[in-house]
């Protein structure tokens, strides 16, 4: 019988999180992406999430041996869907300094297990489709505490379909914090957290740009 994970959610994707370690951040999350066009517009962002072994640990008891395909795998995609969209994706898209919207629901999503690590699949569907040529794109992906690193290894974790990579570009930043802010990031205990104002997981997030011409 599956043991519920309920009791142990916290606030967004934390409630995945119960095993830290003591300087921030305390989970990790690698990044891959792939843009969706259709009839020359942005529709859509396929996003893979693969959790750290530390981050996991607790969905893949929860799902012991069961069948990819089984009830408690759907369950906890769901539980865990839902913490993502209450974090509104833990996405921003802007476009000519303008956010762009996406829809609330997930147009797919599935949760499954790759080795020791829990690995979530899911599209963010844009609410309007955005006609490819004009001002770049500009997304980051990121928990604002900083308490969860999310992060692309390199620019080889996001992909073009070969109908845009053929007019468009894509440029993947890393920020170069300060050392004062390195410093104070890995000064946070796990239970403590960083004043909102200060943005702390903004100033650690990577930048794509996405540009069509």
């Amino acid at each position: 019988m599956m043991k519920h994970c309920g009791p142990r959610v916290l606030a967004g994707l934390l409630m995945l999180f119960s095993m830290a370690t003591i300087a921030h951040p305390h989970s990790f999350i690698d990044m891959n992406t792939t843009f969706i066009a259709k009839d020359q517009k942005l529709v859509g962002l396929k996003m893979v999430w693969v959790m750290d072994e530390m981050t996991s640990a607790d969905l893949l008891y929860d799902a012991e041996n069961a069948k990819s395909d089984s009830e408690i795998w759907k369950q906890l995609a769901a539980e865990v869907m839902a913490n993502v969209l209450a974090q509104h994706y833990f996405t921003d898209i802007y476009r000519d300094g303008k956010p762009v919207k996406y829809l609330n629901l997930p147009t797919e999503y599935q949760l499954s297990r790759q080795g020791n690590k829990a690995v979530l699949e899911f599209v963010l569907p844009l609410s309007e489709a955005q006609p490819l040529v004009g001002k770049p794109f500009k997304i980051s992906t990121y928990d604002p505490t900083y308490f969860v690193d999310m992060s692309y290894q390199d620019q080889k974790a996001l992909q073009l379909p070969p109908e845009m990579a053929k007019h468009c570009e894509l440029h993947l930043m890393t920020p170069k914090p300060d050392l004062s802010l390195k410093t104070y990031a890995m000064s946070l205990d796990k239970s403590d957290s960083p004043p909102e104002d200060l943005a702390l997981g903004q100033q650690f997030a990577q930048r794509v740009t996405l540009t069509c011409k």
